[in-house]
């Protein structure tokens, strides 16, 4: 198997107010692995992590991403440690936005999946568009999002 085309393949994210930035990521991540898997934050998940519920719930954003001709296999996430993920269900490589890398959590993640002889590669994030602006225009516009 080449590095460039790994089996199964794994892509982890909120997927709030789904965006052209969210679709870049699992573009490429469809390209890079046989089998993609994506996860999901539940909405617990996201509270600890963002400290806000999504505007979107987590029944809905699967459905999304499960309507998505990308994805072969959809997960509920529940922790920012991959390795729990990988436990439910193993994958050969995960991918993530390149705001991650050369960070303390990106050099974490690093080494968890090293430990476990997973690859991590990172995708060019796209900076134009992500659910934080979106919720912040729409706060500015009075959506109270």
């Amino acid at each position: 198997m080449s590095e460039q085309l790994r089996q199964v393949g794994y892509a982890s994210g909120v997927f709030d107010m789904f965006h052209v930035g969210h679709l870049n990521v699992l573009r490429r991540a469809r390209a890079h692995c046989r089998h993609l898997v994506v996860g999901v934050a539940s909405d617990e998940y996201v509270v600890d992590l963002k400290g806000r519920l999504p505007v979107v719930p987590l029944e809905e954003r699967l459905e999304i991403i499960e309507a998505l001709g990308l994805v072969d296999e959809v997960v509920v996430d529940h922790s920012q440690d991959k390795t729990l993920a990988w436990r439910r269900r193993p994958f050969d490589v995960i991918f993530k936005g390149d705001d991650w890398r050369a960070t303390p959590r990106g050099d974490r993640l690093e080494a968890d999946m090293g430990a476990l002889g997973v690859a991590v590669v990172y995708f060019p994030y796209t900076r134009s568009t992500s659910s934080t602006l979106l919720r912040q225009h729409l706060e500015r516009a009075g959506g109270g999002a």
